[in-house]
């Protein structure tokens, strides 16, 4: 079993940044961040191996986000720069055991409870 706590959002002028971070427990998981937007299907943002080889971003924030992870706190982060009013939404943190960075919500076995990003323009 695999609990993700997310912690970082909150509201930030257009133009700012935010750091996301997400704590697990038990073992180290692929990690992914999608988000989801009132009234809209949650979409990927960011995907990264349990082994930091390879990544994967969203059209919509590549040069703008970076993720990364420490494994040794078993943490996995969102950097968020040049954030834009259209980045408003909850951040959900995701876990998967599957090969590869995973870019489909049903790859994903475990998920937190999300953290609210609000970008004012």
């Amino acid at each position: 079993q695999v609990q993700l706590v997310e912690s970082g959002g909150g509201l930030v002028q257009a133009g700012g940044s935010l750091r996301l971070s997400c704590a697990a427990s038990g073992r180290t998981f692929n990690k992914g961040w999608f988000r989801q937007a009132p009234g809209k299907e949650r979409e990927f943002v960011a995907a990264i191996t349990w082994n930091s080889y390879s990544t994967d971003y969203a059209d919509s924030v590549k040069g703008r986000f970076t993720i990364s992870r420490d494994n040794a706190k078993n943490t996995v982060y969102l950097q968020m720069n040049s954030l834009k009013p259209e980045d408003t939404a909850v951040y959900y943190c995701a876990a998967n055991g599957r090969v590869g960075p995973r870019s489909l919500p049903y790859d994903y076995d475990y998920w937190g409870q999300g953290t609210q990003v609000t970008v004012a323009s």
